[in-house]
């Protein structure tokens, strides 16, 4: 059963009113890789009637209207993508493709998803219910932001909106208790995990730099994305405010994880692993073919990549679901009548973090001043690939399975501090579950561009390259690495590109295709580095490079190709 998006499907449950309306930009997947599903079906499971209107049209009412007005509220959400970035290439054009969208024509999802929606509704329902921003888009402009497209610095899209609350991260036990407190008439503003608007700072809150002060003035605007950072860990995180125009935008402190109990449950709602029937119409939806047969095993990463936001959504905190639900889940997997016995991934966010934690930051928070992987493996991180070795091995025995890939990146760095379990772990990943290439991310090879990602350097690289070539020669498999390389990033210069060229030729013996410009996206400290011109961790200016045309420039070193005749503009001037 899917979650209704017509009135007569709810008819056909016996429903007269929905509690709760979902909005994404996305097509309605019914799958555990996708966030409005997930809540739907954490709201359902917890006996709310739950409906969904995906991708409404915006010069018309006839989408955002169709399943009435909810009893409880609205949730908007932007979809898997901030729509920015599904939008727009780092040069500003138009993406003409979506993955997620029926048909794949980008023709459905708004700029300013979020904004967009929440107007689109209080423009149809006079005085509604209310308006409940999250997914990335919401959790990750949170707080005031720089917007690249624009390029200037955005207040929380909390306000933008008018909305009423804001849910980050995952949200799952949050958003229930929202809808419960709602439900009873109670106050919702004290739920881990919300964003809400105040006349005055609350009590114990830690006070950011104002708005007003941060889009004018750098240093304020490191000093509140630092102490927005650094609380984000559920056991040391403070509640945050910071004022925005007449009002202050709230933090509730960050929810604790989800316990192993909890994550299986999630995952083993009965998703149709489909696209609804009323969106398959309009045509197929292009990442359903990489997430229908595919399984997630955790949530969180150790990486804290400076360009990546899965640490301000997701977590630092690396959780895990039980090897016995993923196994119930393979097997649903394998009855499903599409099925042709291939799991496409079985991961996470890097897909060699299942299974451990390090015990001091369960017991005692996150590292303030120090991270798990960077600059070099933590001594206290006891990294153990065991429980998934286990894991993929039992997989393999699941009737009707005949390949299970690790689609998901994997850390080498972490396989080769493993020396109990790493070769033997990478070993059975080249042997049964490689498809003819394992990605790897080194991004770049000069260590101050490193240092401003936040990413090892080279000889992690070239000791892990030269092990999997010889494993992979005495298992006689014709198997390569793929190299995903970031151009353009801050601190990283032309000259540094073709000194990447020549270390790609000399060392790697091949030059990556997986070349991709740098896009800032809110809340990274990369994006603070562009807008800035520094790095915060040294304390100095580095370069950044801010042209359409010198971002191309470096692209090109490498793959001999770019845009010819395009104006050195950034995408918010004049777009």
């Amino acid at each position: 059963m899917f979650l209704p998006t017509t009135r007569k499907e709810c008819r056909a449950l016996g429903w007269k009113r929905l509690d709760i309306i979902l909005v994404t930009a996305d097509a309605y997947i019914d799958s555990p890789f996708i966030g409005v599903a997930v809540i739907g079906r954490v709201l359902l499971d917890a006996g709310f009637r739950v409906g969904i209107i995906a991708q409404p049209a915006i010069d018309t009412g006839v989408d955002i209207t169709r399943l009435g007005e909810p009893l409880l509220f609205w949730g908007v959400s932007g979809g898997c993508i901030d729509s920015m970035v599904a939008n727009r290439t780092a040069s500003g054009r138009r993406r003409r493709r979506d993955d997620y969208t029926p048909g794949g024509r980008n023709d459905r999802r708004p700029d300013r998803a979020v904004l967009v929606y929440a107007n689109l509704i209080r423009t149809h329902f006079k005085k509604t219910r209310p308006i409940v921003l999250g997914g990335i888009e919401a959790s990750l402009r949170r707080i005031s932001h720089y917007d690249y497209w624009s390029d200037r610095i955005r207040r929380s899209v909390l306000v933008d909106a008018k909305a009423d609350y804001l849910l980050y991260g995952m949200a799952e036990r949050s958003v229930v208790e929202l809808a419960r407190c709602l439900q009873k008439g109670d106050d919702p503003r004290s739920i881990r995990g919300l964003c809400h608007l105040a006349r005055e700072v609350p009590p114990g809150a830690l006070l950011l730099p104002g708005h007003d002060e941060v889009a004018v003035d750098h240093r304020a605007f490191v000093r509140m994305f630092t102490d927005f950072y650094t609380n984000q860990d559920p056991r040391t995180g403070q509640a945050l405010a910071q004022r925005q125009d007449s009002r202050y935008l709230v933090q509730n402190p960050p929810p604790p994880p989800l316990s192993t109990a909890e994550l299986d449950r999630v995952h083993e709602l009965p998703y149709e692993r489909d696209l609804h029937p009323y969106y398959r119409a309009r045509g197929e939806v292009r990442a359903l073919k990489t997430i229908r047969f595919a399984i997630a095993t955790h949530r969180g990463c150790y990486g804290e990549c400076n360009f990546c936001a899965i640490a301000v959504h997701q977590g630092r905190i690396v959780h895990c679901r039980s090897r016995e639900s993923i196994l119930r889940e393979a097997r649903v997997i394998a009855a499903h009548p599409r099925f042709k016995g291939l799991i496409s991934d079985v991961g996470g966010p890097t897909a060699n973090m299942y299974g451990f934690e390090c015990r001091r930051k369960l017991e005692r928070g996150s590292c303030r001043k120090k991270r798990c992987l960077f600059p070099r493996v933590c001594p206290a991180m006891e990294i153990d690939h065991g429980p998934q070795l286990e894991l993929l091995r039992d997989l393999r025995q699941v009737p009707g399975v005949r390949k299970v890939v690790v689609a998901s990146g994997i850390r080498y760095d972490m396989i080769l501090a493993d020396r109990k379990n790493g070769l033997a772990y990478l070993r059975e990943v080249i042997r049964h579950h490689v498809s003819g290439q394992m990605k790897v991310a080194p991004e770049h090879c000069v260590d101050h561009v490193l240092s401003c990602m936040g990413k090892p350097g080279v000889e992690p690289l070239l000791t892990f390259r030269e092990l999997f070539y010889r494993l992979t020669g005495e298992e006689g498999l014709p198997q390569f690495l793929t190299y995903y390389i970031i151009a353009a990033h801050p601190g990283c210069t032309l000259g540094d590109m073709r000194e990447l060229k020549r270390f790609a030729r000399h060392r790697l013996q091949t030059l990556p295709r997986q070349v991709q410009i740098f896009t800032p996206t809110p809340s990274t400290w990369s994006t603070l580095m562009y807008r800035t011109g520094r790095n915060p961790f040294a304390n100095a200016p580095c370069f950044v490079e801010k042209t359409v045309r010198g971002q191309e420039a470096q692209k090109q070193v490498i793959t001999g190709r770019g845009q010819k005749g395009r104006a050195g503009r950034r995408p918010g001037k004049g777009s």
